[in-house]
């Protein structure tokens, strides 16, 4: 069952707008224009289209891993090492054509523990390929709905900025994740409970 937006969604970097209640309950609200839900895990198979990517694929110590929650979000959690020059954890969606071609923001709702985020886009299925990123901050134990304009994603690779390389282009998103690289070991959570999309235009305040 797909939730609708809240209204109030807020520009990363700029602010973000925790909620009242812990709760991952929210009242029903009105799908705001040209909106629309890619993942809100409520059920048992979506699962099968996401899958973890750490840091031990270039000999780094990381584990990151996730799973769907009986609450029906998507929680990435693990433990963050920076030997062998490790530091990073992530988790995506397995490559898939992504409807999401007259949109220019990504929308999430998320709780985390007061780390910084990234939220990453791929438009390729091949692992090695750059890939398109932004980072937001969480707020330790507060759900936040934060939009991700596709204009202030800079493409990488293996941590670096690529000047170089194409505008993203909506239409050739393959695969959304969410990493987390601060350079700070230890435990982390970020619990997801649904990613979607918007045009810009029409969801600014």
């Amino acid at each position: 069952m797909c939730r609708s937006f809240l209204p109030q969604l807020v520009l990363v970097g700029v602010s973000t707008l925790p909620m009242t209640s812990n709760s991952r309950a929210t009242e029903p609200q009105q799908l705001l224009p040209a909106q629309q839900v890619l993942f809100d895990f409520d059920t048992t198979s979506d699962a099968q289209k996401w899958s973890s990517v750490n840091d031990n694929v270039m000999g780094g110590r990381s584990d990151g891993t996730f799973r769907l929650a009986p609450e029906g979000t998507l929680e990435f959690y693990g433990n963050l090492s920076l030997e062998n020059r490790g530091g990073f954890a992530s988790v995506r969606s397995k490559p898939a054509k992504m409807a999401v071609t007259d949109f220019d923001a990504l929308n999430i709702r998320v709780r985390g523990d007061g780390r910084p985020y990234y939220c990453y886009l791929r438009v390729s299925d091949d692992r090695s390929s750059y890939s398109y990123r932004a980072k937001f901050d969480t707020e330790a134990g507060s759900w936040q709905e934060i939009r991700l304009p596709l204009r202030r994603f800079q493409a990488t690779w293996r941590g670096r900025t690529l000047k170089d390389a194409p505008v993203l282009d909506a239409k050739e998103i393959r695969s959304v994740g969410f990493l987390i690289a601060d350079k700070k070991a230890g435990p982390f959570k970020l619990e997801v409970d649904w990613v979607g999309a918007s045009n810009d235009a029409a969801t600014a305040p």
